[in-house]
């Protein structure tokens, strides 16, 4: 079972086995109905308590199994109400009193709470099958009762009617125990236990009414052990829901289950022909024999209507698979296992243009190109050895092969063959000409790695040859040029787009008259052309030969104005210019080319660039902050900062988010400026895990002055992909001791989004630890609605592009109403970031937003800062 275990509901179903041995304890005094009253009030009370509890608090194995507890929950406490005034019910002068009728509900709820406690079976045997075998299972029960127990007792009895009126709560039970019993012994759920249990009262409900009943009927006093029985398996039934579930718990075969109503019917049928022979005649045997053999031939008649439907349909589906074929196009005919055509179809004249007469008798074979006949064969063997498999009878094989046409060309076809319904020793094969998709195919290849408007290579292709490429040994120093038109753009707005596509192709004809046969020139994308020098530039002089062709590029676009829309145009290009290092990856010598074609650009355009490492200031200003922040680690250069959340009711604050401030040396470092690089980096982990350390035990210090503050900490997603991040997280919440409800983990919503399954594997777990869930800038993502239904978030924090047009803007102050109101719908605490005016506060006020923070409320503030606004709110509020 999946739950975690609560301790004091397993002392209190320890305390329901001392509340047993008082019973029993008490067994010497008082009668034996009394004593089942106590003892059926106590373990049913218990029961449903230790169901009602473990709903709520477990997490469930399948998504019926909280209703499914309730229900054996309500069937509990309905027994127990029925065994409570049954002592007094039973000295009025009916046979069925108020007490019975309580009996039979408390006995069919549990029955519908037995049913729902497992998992449905994906393909349910039908209710009206299921019902037949309850009633044959509980006829032939009652069948052996009869001749063992009731049998002597209704020849004893006076009243008949009244004996089979005493008997109609236990015959319920025993038809609700069959119904159900069938179901929780053949699940494969792993949470069938607390069912079994179910089945196990009902079963216990059935013996105990038994005895009650025979009681009644005598006079006499029903024995104790036999009325404490279903006391007992109540008690069974509290403790069941928190045991571990045995893995090693196998369920019982479905044909078992299946089989067992026949069975019971058979023991029945010889028990009673046995009591025959000896010489007794009841007259409840025969109506229940009867009622059996009708209940069976029924179930019989259902069977052959079934069945015959079930045919027409195999028949029906043939033929109109038959007619979908041709319909189709395709052609379906019938060969033996040596690929004789026995029977083919008239589809073949329109599609290869043979006559069918002339086909049949004549093997497959001689229409197969000599190639792909090996294949033929090895699929006809196949099919002939589906004989020693019955499993593979009817399973299809698909090969694609070519087909000579009457014209004498080869057609590609795609063909299925399955054995034929009619005949084993037949195959039915459908063939489809694949000549149209093939070229499709072959169309949408070529247009998947060329560029439609110039002709060119695109970039996917350009991309791969750079890799295939550099792979090469003998690639030597390859180089890379990447070109753009200068002042492009404003063709596109000034003659259109297509006469924007017209110049690219007139581009790309100059351009390809300047390169050389053996180097790659393709369209990047837009205004951009990009070229691959394949040969080895591996001197000084062949670098040399590369700016050179750059620089033709730039002429052979500017040398003379391109004729569109009966205008001369005028263009000069921008060119980059990167060469491959040993061992430098595609996608870092296209980059390079790139930056360099940027940095051409920004000089003005018309130039050649190549690439160099002062391109990459920014890249190494990034690495820079990195290695300081992995001294300001080793160094703890980093403080935390606290800005206070209040509750906008009573203006109390009711918890602090942790900010991380960085002060290398005197100077003050933005979060800005060095969160992206350590999230880049992966520093982030490990300055994310130290705010979490410290910023719990600053929380738990306040907490232990008896300030009931919560905290709040930002995640980020290299943080929660970090391998033992939950582990994190603990290990910070037991050596602090705050409590896992005083700490809330806030996400964005675009880290839902991306690895969705991961992230949210990895909050539910710090769920289940107690720890809060919040997201955080809200209404700014893309699946909140989703993922709010899917991860159990307490908290939605209101993003600060809403809270700043409160007050100024109808649309964000609406669209800010709405998420306070569906935060409250759902149940949820919202917070709104960003209150820096008055006006937004008294509308938010207004809205019923729970929570609130930003510059209006408090500014973020050190340890000390926080320590003494808390000192001063505790005055104000005494």
């Amino acid at each position: 079972m999946k739950g975690r275990r609560d301790p004091r509901v397993s002392l209190t179903a320890t305390a329901g086995l001392g509340v047993a041995g008082v019973l029993a304890a008490l067994i010497t005094g008082g009668s034996s109905s009394a004593l089942a009253a106590i003892a059926g009030v106590v373990t049913g009370l218990l029961a449903s308590v230790s169901l009602i509890v473990a709903a709520s608090r477990m997490v469930p194995g399948h998504r019926r199994q909280p209703a499914a507890w309730r229900w054996l929950a309500g069937g509990s406490l309905t027994w127990l109400l029925g065994v409570g005034v049954r002592p007094v019910a039973d000295g009025t002068p009916f046979v069925l009193t108020f007490a019975d009728l309580l009996l039979l509900v408390g006995s069919i709820l549990l029955a519908i709470g037995c049913g729902l406690s497992v998992k449905p079976p994906a393909y349910s045997r039908g209710v009206f099958r299921q019902a037949t075998d309850a009633y044959v299972g509980a006829a032939s029960i009652f069948a052996v009762a009869w001749v063992a127990l009731l049998g002597p007792a209704f020849r004893k009895a006076e009243e008949p009617a009244a004996f089979f009126s005493t008997l109609a709560l236990p015959v319920v039970c025993l038809l609700a125990a069959c119904a159900v019993a069938p179901a929780v012994a053949a699940s494969r759920s792993g949470s069938r236990t607390v069912g079994l249990a179910g089945v196990g009262v009902l079963s216990a409900i059935t013996v105990a009414e038994v005895a009650t009943a025979l009681a009644r009927l005598s006079g006499d006093t029903p024995p104790l052990a036999a009325v404490l029985v279903a006391p007992a398996a109540f008690l069974v039934l509290a403790v069941t829901p928190w045991v571990e579930e045995r893995r090693a718990w196998k369920p019982l075969p479905a044909a078992l289950t299946a089989a067992t109503p026949l069975v019971l019917a058979a023991v029945a049928t010889v028990v009673v022909t046995l009591h025959a022979i000896a010489g007794s005649h009841d007259p409840a045997l025969p109506v229940v024999a009867a009622s059996v053999v009708l209940v069976l031939l029924g179930r019989l008649f259902v069977l052959l209507v079934e069945t015959a439907g079930m045919r027409r349909l195999v028949d029906v589906g043939e033929q109109q698979l038959r007619q979908l074929a041709e319909n189709t196009g395709d052609v379906v005919l019938v060969c033996d296992f040596d690929g004789v055509i026995r029977e083919i179809g008239a589809g073949v004249d329109a599609t290869y243009g043979y006559r069918p007469g002339d086909l049949a008798g004549h093997p497959i074979f001689d229409y197969i190109h000599p190639e792909d006949v090996p294949g033929i064969h090895a699929l006809l063997r196949r099919i002939a050895a589906a004989d020693d498999d019955v499993s593979q009878i009817h399973a299809s094989c698909r090969i694609a092969c070519r087909v000579r046409a009457a014209d004498g060309t080869w057609r590609p076809t795609e063909s299925v063959a399955t054995r034929h319904v009619r005949g084993e020793d037949l195959i039915l094969v459908t063939v489809r000409d694949m000549t149209d998709q093939v070229a499709l195919r072959n169309q949408v290849t070529h247009l998947t790695f060329h560029d439609g408007v110039t002709g060119l290579p695109n970039r996917a292709y350009f991309e791969e040859r750079a890799r295939e490429v550099l792979a090469r040994r003998s690639a030597g120093r390859t180089a890379v040029i990447f070109l753009d038109l200068d002042g492009f753009t404003g063709v596109n707005d000034s003659v259109g787009h297509a006469s924007g596509d017209y110049l690219l192709g007139q581009a790309a004809r100059r351009l390809r008259s300047a390169v050389r046969a053996d180097d790659t020139l393709a369209r990047w994308g837009g205004d951009e052309f990009a070229v691959l020098l394949e040969g080895g530039v591996s001197s000084g002089t062949d670098a040399q030969t590369a700016i050179d062709l750059a620089e033709r590029l730039v002429r052979a676009v500017s040398s003379e104005p391109f004729r569109v829309a009966d205008r001369d145009v005028a263009l000069t290009a921008s060119v980059g210019v990167a060469f491959a290092e040993d061992g430098l990856p595609a996608g870092d010598l296209l980059r390079n080319a790139d930056v360099a074609m940027s940095r051409a650009k920004e000089l003005g355009g018309r130039r050649v660039e190549v690439f160099a490492t002062h391109m990459h200031a920014d890249v190494v200003r990034r690495l820079e902050i990195a290695a300081d922040l992995q001294r300001a680690l080793l160094e703890n250069q980093f403080t935390v900062e606290y800005q206070p959340v209040v509750d906008l009711a009573t203006s109390r604050v009711a918890a602090v988010e942790a900010l991380v401030r960085w002060w290398r040396g005197s100077t003050f470092v933005p979060p800005e400026q060095f969160l992206g690089p350590a999230e880049d980096t992966g520093l982030i982990v490990p300055l994310s895990e130290w705010i979490l350390r410290e910023a719990c035990q600053e929380v738990a210090a306040w907490r232990a002055s008896s300030w009931d503050i919560g905290l709040s900490l930002n995640l980020s997603a290299r943080q929660i992909t970090a391998p033992r991040f939950v582990e994190t997280v603990s290990e910070a919440l037991a050596e602090s001791g705050l409590p896992a409800s005083a700490l809330t983990l806030e996400v964005i919503e675009e880290m839902l989004v991306e690895d969705a399954d991961d992230t949210i594997t990895k909050l539910s777990e710090l769920r289940a630890l107690g720890v809060r869930l919040a997201i955080d800038d809200f209404g700014t993502g893309y699946a909140s609605l989703a993922f709010l239904r899917q991860l159990p978030v307490d908290m939605i924090k209101i993003d600060p592009s809403f809270v700043s047009g409160l007050g100024r803007d109808e649309t964000l102050t609406l669209l800010t109403r709405t998420i306070v109101r569906l935060g409250h719908d759902l149940g949820l605490i919202v917070v709104a970031e960003g209150i820096e005016r008055p006006e937004q506060l008294e509308l938010l006020r207004e809205m019923g937003c729970t929570r609130g923070q930003g510059y209006l409320v408090a500014r973020p503030m050190a340890a000390r800062g926080v320590d003494s606004l808390m000192r001063t709110t505790l005055q104000n509020t005494a």
